[in-house]
């Protein structure tokens, strides 16, 4: 598959892919047994990586994007520029709707979100592609 090209270096996005797929290796995935990894980019250049943690009470568990959010904002950043997330292949998954409103508190619809698997980058998008119309601070006017 042909993509466009991305707007971040190749090496920052080789970066990103470590970091998500390392983290993978770290989820919490014993019922669904489906891993998942993601790396945040922040305002400051720093990638802050996230695993998916289930929990027996199903609905209970969280995102590998929860994470990496949560990793982002505990060390200081507040605005995410982009965000890699990776699963097991070969399908391409993309962060679930409760994930699409996380990153867009932080992020805005120009904020690049990339799909990968072990094997390498598969797709990408900006969060307007797949958020149209958000929702955002910005709306609250505080």
């Amino acid at each position: 598959m042909n993509l466009p090209p991305l707007p971040l270096s190749d090496s920052l996005v080789q970066a990103l892919l470590r970091a998500s797929l390392a983290a993978r290796q770290h989820a919490y995935a014993p019922y669904s047994r489906f891993a998942v990894g993601a790396a945040v980019l922040d305002e400051q250049g720093r990638i802050h990586g996230g695993c998916n943690v289930e929990n027996s009470a199903y609905p209970q568990g969280w995102c590998a994007e929860a994470t990496a959010l949560g990793a982002m904002v505990m060390a200081g950043g507040r605005r995410a520029t982009a965000v890699l997330v990776s699963g097991p292949g070969p399908t391409i998954i993309t962060p679930c709707g409760g994930c699409r409103q996380k990153l867009r508190e932080f992020g805005a619809d120009d904020l690049l979100v990339i799909a990968a698997d072990p094997g390498g980058i598969r797709q990408h998008w900006t969060l307007a592609q797949l958020l149209p119309a958000s929702f955002g601070p910005g709306h609250l006017d505080l």
